[in-house]
């Protein structure tokens, strides 16, 4: 049967009989409402703990480094510099769960790990410099944080109302020094575990390095899915394989760990209230808080859930509450770690369940010395090579977010300009500030900080100070919302996995 055609009237024309009903486009499925950021997602349980594994042999070298350092200077036997390492690791751990999982206002809720913080070993080494029985160091030490991270802890709500003095233009700088800063450890780690060692920065060390590099990045460029995601992990215990005919990998921490280990509350004393150590220590908090505000926004970026001024006091609550707690258990000041910044960028596994699992490592490390050691097998060179590819992508997160930070303005060509050279001072010229007094080089010893304050201040004085009446929001330097679209902070790591 032919079909008839169609008239003006049974398309619907209004002046004259009856219509039909107006087709309508297809639509696409609403995403439901309940749907979990990724940030908030929980993963396979293997994927989990491999994945939490790999955050805690990124960032074991740098909680251990300063109890071991600390420990030496105080003259500790080697049974008791286990200890307190092993304390330190607990403690990051609980620190860990405070700013993953959160508890009330406590805590970020985001992929953070934290641990030891190193802006806190020149001060607490001129702690037991300047005390008269070296017994008395820790306590001492162990008192003053105390009180730093009381004091952090009610100061957090004000501290975070900074991030509005943090666009783009300031981030994009603070996330790069916070990659550049880091590098030189890597290069560090790939020339070996001793600087005072003959064969520091031998042939044997660096070519480790260069094959833990390349074994991570030819799993990143030819392989998918869960394997790629891991490549760090599978790259570190191909490396420590490697290392074992040239004699690097020493196994003597493995037979020489107890099996369980407790850090037993106040082991070396009660702390001690010395008023200088107070000051000291008060210093170095205001240091961490400013570079937790810098490593929560750059954490922000890479996970696409910008970090606000609640999401912030919640972190620097986090972080303050876990130094505070920390001496209880002989640990030592809690801050963020850049380096697992790094490694959020690479592997884009952004669950923060996944960095709470870490924590859970760290817990077990801290509790079974057994298990600590056998991170401890990894070699340096082997971190170091990984490290370059973790603490290189933290640097291309900021050069991305400096992308979008209006940079054919000279305004903010001069304020990334002067603020990189800032913050990199302490990097290129380590005895820049020999002259001034030990407490200012507390601050300006760490390029992050300098920087930071540097990208700020100038940020003021070139976009708002005298800006005839310019609003803020019409400015392209003006802080990111949350939710404003695709965050720009991808890493040069993905860039370049992907297919060409």
């Amino acid at each position: 049967m032919a079909a008839t055609p169609r008239s003006d009237n049974d398309a619907g024309n209004p002046t004259t009989g009856p219509t039909d009903p107006a087709p309508t486009a297809p639509t696409e499925p609403a995403e439901p409402a309940d749907r979990k950021h990724p940030v908030d997602e929980t993963l396979p349980p293997l994927k989990m703990l491999t994945s939490g594994l790999q955050h805690v042999a990124a960032m074991y070298a740098g909680v251990v480094a300063p109890p071991l350092i600390v420990g030496a200077a105080v003259g500790l036997s080697a049974t008791e510099l286990t200890f307190l390492t092993g304390a330190s690791l607990f403690t990051a751990g609980l620190a860990t769960f405070l700013q993953t999982l959160g508890i009330w206002t406590i805590g970020a809720r985001l992929p953070f790990v934290n641990g030891v913080t190193f802006a806190g070993v020149a001060p607490m080494l001129a702690i037991v410099d300047t005390t008269d029985d070296k017994a008395d160091a820790l306590p001492v030490i162990f008192g003053a944080i105390i009180v730093a991270g009381a004091l952090g802890f009610l100061a957090a709500p004000w501290f975070s109302r900074l991030v509005r003095f943090f666009p783009p233009v300031v981030t994009g700088t603070v996330i790069t020094l916070i990659g550049v800063s880091l590098l030189p450890v890597a290069f560090g780690w790939a020339q070996g575990p001793n600087p005072g060692a003959d064969d520091y920065g031998s042939t044997t060390y660096l070519t480790l390095a260069a094959v833990t590099l390349a074994v991570v990045l030819l799993l990143r460029r030819f392989t998918r899915g869960f394997v790629k995601q891991i490549a760090v992990l599978i790259g570190l215990v191909l490396g420590t394989l490697i290392a074992i005919p040239f004699g690097v990998t020493d196994f003597g921490p493995v037979a020489e760990a107890s099996l369980v280990g407790f850090p037993t509350p106040f082991h070396f004393g009660a702390p001690q209230f010395a008023v200088a150590a107070i000051i000291s220590m008060c210093v170095v908090m205001l240091v961490s808080m400013t570079e937790s505000t810098a490593d929560m926004l750059a954490l922000g970026e890479i996970v696409e859930k910008p970090a606000d001024e609640k999401t912030i006091a919640a972190g620097l609550r986090a972080d303050t509450l876990g130094s505070a707690l920390s001496p209880l258990f002989n640990g030592f000041m809690c801050s963020a770690f850049a380096q697992n910044i790094g490694l959020v960028a690479m592997t884009r596994i952004r669950s923060r369940f996944v960095v709470a699992a870490g924590g859970g490592f760290l817990l077990l490390m801290g509790l079974c010395p057994v298990a600590a050691s056998l991170i401890a097998v990894v070699p340096r060179p082997v971190l170091g090579g990984a490290g370059v590819v973790l603490f290189g992508s933290v640097a291309a997160s900021g050069i991305q977010t400096l992308v979008r930070a209006g940079l054919e303005k000279d305004n903010n060509v001069l304020i990334v300009a002067v603020s990189l050279a800032v913050g990199i001072i302490p990097i290129t010229a380590p005895d820049f500030y020999h002259a001034f007094p030990e407490t200012a080089k507390i601050i300006l010893d760490s390029g992050i900080s300098t920087g930071c304050v540097a990208a700020v201040l100038l940020n003021l004085v070139f976009n708002h100070i005298g800006a005839d009446g310019r609003r803020e929001s019409d400015d392209v330097t003006a802080p990111m919302e949350p939710g404003d679209g695709i965050s720009e902070a991808r890493t040069a790591a993905e860039a370049a996995s992907a297919p060409h």
